[in-house]
């Protein structure tokens, strides 16, 4: 049975036919060590056919198709052609060798080409690929390197779809940083207060604020300079009058000892290094805000932002966070716990992050356990909206945040909370009003649009209803010599109004009161004559009946 290759390179699809396979042997052993040798390879190898792709756009859909199991069009073109034709009721007399079992399995349904995938064919299309340039004689050297790592960019960068708005390494990020500018400024604000105590140490009992007592420190300086004119200062400060008068008086009395000047510099640089890094972490904060509403915008509704942000980079990604079971998000955070349990055979823990969240503090002791598995059910419901919904809305998120604050209600007060089904039903709704208000501005935009568009249009159509009412008036007017006269009269009467007017002598309207009278005798002769006629017609008709 003759074996053919097929081989799948970056330039183009090649063809091989395997001849005299019992020199090197069915061996799989004996083929890979001859593989190697060219000279022997090349005897054995030849090549029959070769399909270069047009473009690298052709190439990259190549690629997928081939990566996900499926024939192509030009694949199945490039067979037809170059193999032999195989018919329904007699076995082929050879075989395809191919790389993947699924390319093989699906064009052996579609063509009913008989394919193989094994070790021994997999050797030999290693030859082919090892000695691939030797082959194809027009390419030049280091074209199919160019044309390898083109189509590898092109298909990783197909491969990795994502919106630059959506990348969640920049939460993992902002809240690994906020979690360490917390501790850092904890521990430097207590620096501050140690080391300006020993200057003054009654500030401390008085302000308890961290952010506040640098801000204090920095602006008072020397403690013996303190007086009541800078209570004002001082007030603006604190925010409070009766505390800024409580240090003054304070200062006065205190038991602290006295700083040389350079040691107030450094304490002031201190605290003013402590105040910049609690600036920052209020921006940092609201820059981690808009980041969770643009990533995770249901998650952040429900849970809010930190504690989301949290579960987000506990679990690598949103994705992983999306693929978790909410049995898993429930103690996501509480691993160490959970093993130690299962080693001492304890209890397991029931919360990990969404501990701080503020429904499993507000719960009783004894529902925090079933507040913790259904709040770590709708993280579980957010999560998996927020990261395979491509439109991004708080509507869900907000109605399982009121599916919380029900279930909180139900366990203290027995208060029977909606049916899930309900409530995705009404926050289906609710998007799809929304998505039809801005339709409806625009629709009323047009109407306005349309109402001045189709003035203009009824006024063209009476236009064109009067002209063509004229028109056909003017056709079924019969042209005899009486409308004509008729039309005559008329024209030559406004005529004469015109003259009269522009003359204004009465002798002149005289006149043409005259050949108006001598006009209207002759049309009344002229009817009599006519009547006369009919008359004379009428008579006639009635002899011929006769």
């Amino acid at each position: 049975m003759a074996l053919h290759l097929l081989y799948e390179s970056a330039s183009g699809y090649a063809l091989f036919q395997a001849h005299g396979l019992d020199e090197i042997g069915q061996n799989t052993e004996a083929v890979r060590s001859s593989v190697s040798d060219l000279n022997r390879f090349g005897k054995v190898v030849k090549l029959i056919a070769f399909d270069p792709f047009e473009s690298a756009l052709d190439a990259l859909n190549q690629c997928n198709s081939i990566s996900e199991g499926m024939m192509t069009d030009e694949l199945r073109n490039f067979l037809e052609l170059n193999l032999p034709k195989v018919k329904d009721s007699k076995k082929a007399k050879f075989s395809l060798g191919v790389a993947e079992p699924k390319i093989g399995s699906h064009i052996s349904e579609v063509t009913k080409i008989p394919c193989q995938s094994n070790e021994f064919v997999l050797e030999l299309l290693r030859g082919v690929r090892l000695h691939f340039d030797t082959f194809i004689k027009d390419l030049k050297p280091g074209d199919i390197e160019k044309a390898q790592l083109g189509l590898g960019h092109s298909y990783s960068r197909a491969k990795v779809k994502f919106n630059v708005n959506r990348v969640d390494n920049m939460v993992i990020q902002a809240i690994f940083l906020l979690d360490t500018l917390d501790k850092d400024i904890n521990s430097f604000s207590m620096r501050v207060r140690e080391w300006y105590s020993w200057h003054f140490p009654e500030l401390v009992k008085i302000v308890n604020d961290n952010y506040l007592y640098a801000k204090v420190a920095k602006y008072i300086e020397d403690r013996s300079l303190l007086d009541e004119d800078k209570i004002p200062g001082l007030t603006d400060i604190i925010g409070d009058e009766d505390k800024a008068k409580e240090i003054v008086e304070a200062a006065k009395a205190s038991m602290g000892q006295e700083l040389s000047p350079i040691d107030l510099i450094n304490v002031q640089q201190f605290a003013q290094r402590v105040m910049d890094l609690s600036d920052y972490r209020k921006k940092l904060y609201d820059y981690l805000v808009t980041k969770m509403n643009d990533i995770a915008p249901n998650l952040a509704a429900l849970i809010g932002e930190v504690v989301g942000a949290r579960l987000i980079s506990h679990a690598g990604s949103l994705t992983n966070l999306a693929k978790c079971p909410s049995s898993t998000l429930q103690i996501l955070g509480a691993e160490k716990a959970l093993f130690r349990a299962l080693k001492t055979k304890g209890n397991t823990p029931k919360y990990g992050l969404i501990f701080h969240s503020s429904f499993i503090g507000r719960a009783s002791a004894r529902n925090k356990g079933r507040m913790a598995r259904y709040l770590a059910n709708k993280c579980s419901i957010a999560s998996r909206i927020d990261c395979f919904s491509e439109m991004g809305s708080t509507v869900f998120g907000e109605k399982l945040r009121e599916q919380v604050e029900e279930r909180l209600d139900f366990y203290d007060k027995g208060v029977a909370p909606r049916k899930n089904l309900d409530v995705m039903k009404s926050a289906i709704e609710s998007i799809h009003n929304k998505a039809e208000e801005p339709t409806d501005v625009s629709t009323k935009k047009s109407k306005k649009k349309s109402k001045s568009v189709a003035e203009d249009v009824d006024a063209m159509e009476e236009d064109k209803l009067t002209e063509a009412a004229n028109g056909k008036a003017e056709e079924e007017q019969p042209k005899s010599e009486k409308k004509k006269k008729d039309k005559k009269r008329k024209s030559d009467e406004d005529q004469a109004k015109a003259e009269v007017k522009l003359k204004g002598t009465n002798g002149v309207e005289a006149a043409e009161d005259g050949a108006i009278k001598k006009k209207k005798k002759k049309s009344k002769e002229e009817g009599e004559v006519e009547l006369q006629a009919t008359g004379d017609v009428k008579k006639k008709k009635k002899k011929s009946k006769e």
